[in-house]
């Protein structure tokens, strides 16, 4: 078997949705993520990587794309996502080879410094763009999640073998 993560984690706002916070008119919060995000997290789940969402706003909108998608561990309102991550890494015993991260501000700068794989929207700030091992030609929202997880995937030679498995197609 190709040596490959076993976890993921996945920022929310500006990495599977465009950074916008929109609220209703009754004060409650509304997120627009991108349907094609999805293929992404199905291949990688198909091939045993382990699916975390973290992000330091909770939100109703983010509980239920993450419920409809089924990822493995879903954190809200995390606000030291390097300290969470660190305890998460160690009560698990995960290596930093183990653990990859895609996200796109500076609240994820730190915590990506303990993932081996780094990857990032094509608009993440900076710093981001600098420790990533990958960035995006799309945006946060657009797509961007699935694009760094299938550019890692063909990396290792598995996109084709999980996207048959998951969707039962060949690419």
């Amino acid at each position: 078997m190709v040596d490959i993560i076993k976890y993921l984690v996945i920022d929310v706002d500006g990495t599977m949705t465009d950074a916008g916070i929109y609220y209703d008119e009754h004060g409650n919060e509304t997120k627009k993520f991108c349907t094609k995000d999805a293929a992404g997290l199905f291949a990688a789940r198909q091939v045993g990587i382990k699916i975390i969402v973290l992000t330091g706003r909770q939100c109703k909108a983010t509980e239920r794309r993450m419920n409809e998608l089924k990822v493995d561990f879903l954190f809200q309102n995390i606000k030291d996502k390097k300290t969470f991550l660190e305890q998460f890494m160690r009560d698990n015993m995960i290596t930093k080879d183990e653990m990859g991260y895609i996200g796109d501000d500076l609240n994820d700068l730190s915590p990506m410094e303990l993932a081996g794989f780094v990857g990032c929207p094509l608009d993440s700030c900076q710093e981001i763009i600098s420790i990533s091992d990958y960035q995006s030609n799309l945006k946060g929202g657009n797509g961007a999640v699935r694009d760094v997880i299938e550019h890692y995937l063909r990396g290792k030679g598995l996109w084709d073998i999980a996207v048959q498995n998951v969707y039962g197609i060949g690419t």
